[in-house]
C-alpha cells in the first residue's frame, strides 16, 4: 500500500532510537550521571508517551486515569463480558464484581477501570490541555441499548494506596447512576437507593493489608472446609471505600454484595503471565467464588483477557484454566523449557501446581482430569521426574505434597488406582536426593 515502506522506515528508525536511548541509560546508571525520567506502562496499549525507554521511570500521573485509549478499551472489555454472559445466561447481567489491580492500571491507563465505568454507562470527562479527567458524563439509556449494571469493585491493596482520585471517581459515578429517574429494570442502583439499601461499591482489604488471605489459608492447607475459605474472603474484604471514608468496616454490606452479584469479572491485560503464575488470582476470584458458594449463590465466573485491546476474550474460568494447564503446565517443550532453567524453573513448575491447587480448593473450577494430565506430565514421566529432582528437590518435594493432599481431600479423585502407589515411588526416588542435600 501507498506509504508502507515509509511507515515501516519510521518504525524502524524509532526501534533503533529505543535501543540507543536504554544502552545511554544503562551505561549513565552505574557512573553515578544522571538518567531522564520518563513514565513506565505499556506501549501496545496506546501509551506511546513511555518512549523512549531506558529513563528512570516514573509510574504515572493518577490524575490521568483512566486515559482515552483506556476509555476506548474498556468500553470493548466491556461489551465483551455483556456478550459472554448474554450467551451463556440469556438476559444481562444486573450486578457484576470487578478485580481491580493497581499493576494493571499503571500499565494499561486504566482500561479496568474503565470496564467498570461502561456497565454503569457513564465516561471520563477529560481537560482538554492536560487529558486529566475532571469528571464523568452519564450516558443516556437510548445511547447505552441496554440496562445499566451494578458494577462492584473489589480493589488491590495496592490500588487503595495509589488511586484515591480513582476511587473517589468511581463513587461519584455510581452516586449520579443511582439518583436517576429511571426503571428498576433498567437501573438496579436506582432500584437499590429507592429500597433504601447501601450504594457502597468498592471494597477491599483494610489500610494496611493486602490480598485476599483465601489463598494464603489453602496454600497453608491448615483448613478443613471450603466455607472456610469463604469466610477468610469475606473478612479480608469488607472494608468500604469511597464517599468521604477510607477503609470503613461493612461486612454486612460486601456479604450483601457478594451474594447478589451474577458474575465475577476478572481482567488479564498482559500476554507474559497467566493465571497460574501465582496464587494471587485464586486469592481474589477463587476466594470469591468460595465466599459466594457459602452465602449460597453461584455467580459466573470470567476470566477476561484483555492482552489484545483490539479483541478481548472473556471465558469461564474452567475453560481458561483447562486452557493454561494444556498450553503449559503440561505442555513437554515448556517443562522441557523450565528444566533448561534449573532450580528457578521448576520452582516455577512447582508454582503453578500450587495455584491449580488453590484454584480447586476454593471453587469447582478445576476438573479431576487436569490433575491427572499434571501427575502424567510431570511425576509418571520418569524422565522428566528425574529431571526436576537434579534441580530442585525441595520443589518437586512442595508437587508431591499437593497432589496427596488433593487425594486426600477429595479435590482429585483420579482414574487410575495406582496413583497412590506412583506417589509413593516419587517420594522414594525424592529421599536420598533430600538426605544428600
Amino acid at each position: 500500500p501507498p506509504g508502507a515502506a515509509a511507515a515501516r522506515a519510521n518504525a524502524e528508525t524509532r526501534i533503533h532510537a529505543r535501543g540507543v536511548a536504554a544502552r545511554g541509560g544503562l551505561l549513565a546508571a552505574p557512573e553515578g550521571r544522571r538518567v531522564a525520567a520518563g513514565p513506565a506502562g505499556a506501549p501496545s496499549r496506546g501509551r506511546l508517551d513511555v518512549r523512549p525507554t531506558g529513563r528512570n521511570l516514573t509510574a504515572i500521573d493518577p490524575r490521568a486515569i483512566p486515559t482515552r485509549t483506556a476509555a476506548v478499551v474498556g468500553v470493548r472489555a466491556a461489551d465483551e463480558v455483556i456478550r459472554r454472559y448474554l450467551q451463556d445466561h440469556g438476559d444481562y447481567p444486573r450486578s457484576l464484581m470487578l478485580d481491580l489491580w493497581a499493576s494493571a492500571s499503571l500499565r494499561t491507563g486504566g482500561d479496568d477501570l474503565a470496564q467498570a465505568l461502561a456497565y454503569l454507562g457513564v465516561r471520563p470527562r477529560w481537560d482538554l490541555n492536560s487529558n486529566r479527567v475532571t469528571g464523568i458524563d452519564v450516558l443516556p439509556l437510548a445511547m447505552l441499548d441496554r440496562p445499566r449494571i451494578d458494577a462492584t469493585l473489589r480493589i488491590s491493596g495496592l490500588f487503595r494506596d495509589l488511586f484515591e482520585a480513582q476511587i473517589a471517581l468511581f463513587d461519584l459515578a455510581v452516586q449520579k447512576v443511582a439518583a436517576l429517574d429511571e426503571d428498576d429494570a433498567d437501573n438496579p442502583l436506582a432500584a437499590a437507593r429507592r429500597r433504601g439499601e447501601s450504594l457502597a461499591r468498592v471494597f477491599g482489604g483494610a489500610p494496611g493489608s493486602y490480598g485476599a488471605v483465601a489463598a494464603d489459608l489453602a496454600l497453608g492447607m491448615t483448613w478443613d472446609t471450603r466455607s472456610q475459605l469463604g469466610d477468610a474472603y469475606l473478612d479480608g474484604s469488607g472494608y468500604s471505600f469511597g464517599g468521604g471514608h477510607v477503609g470503613v468496616s461493612a461486612a454486612a454490606t460486601f456479604r450483601d454484595r457478594v451474594r447478589s452479584i451474577d458474575a465475577l469479572v476478572h481482567p488479564q491485560d498482559d500476554r507474559e503471565r497467566d493465571l497460574l503464575d501465582g496464587e494471587e488470582v485464586a486469592d481474589f476470584a477463587g476466594g470469591f467464588a468460595a465466599a459466594a458458594a457459602s452465602l449460597g449463590a453461584t455467580p459466573a465466573l470470567l476470566h477476561l483477557d484483555t492482552s489484545r485491546p483490539d479483541q478481548p476474550k472473556a471465558r469461564t474460568f474452567d475453560e481458561e484454566i483447562a486452557r493454561v494447564v494444556r498450553g503449559r503446565l503440561t505442555n513437554p517443550r515448556w517443562i522441557s523449557g523450565m528444566l533448561a532453567h534449573g532450580y528457578r524453573g521448576v520452582a516455577e513448575i512447582a508454582q503453578g501446581i500450587d495455584a491449580l491447587y488453590a484454584f480447586a480448593a476454593t471453587s469447582d473450577s478445576v476438573p479431576e482430569h487436569l490433575f491427572d494430565l499434571a501427575h502424567g506430565a510431570l511425576l509418571r514421566d520418569e524422565a522428566v521426574l528425574d529431571g526436576m529432582i537434579a534441580r530442585n528437590p525441595a520443589a518437586v518435594a512442595a508437587i508431591l505434597s499437593r497432589f496427596e493432599d488433593a487425594l486426600r481431600r477429595r479435590l482429585w479423585v483420579p482414574r487410575r488406582n495406582a496413583v497412590a502407589d506412583e506417589l509413593a515411588l516419587a517420594h522414594a526416588r525424592l529421599v536420598p536426593t533430600e538426605r544428600l542435600s
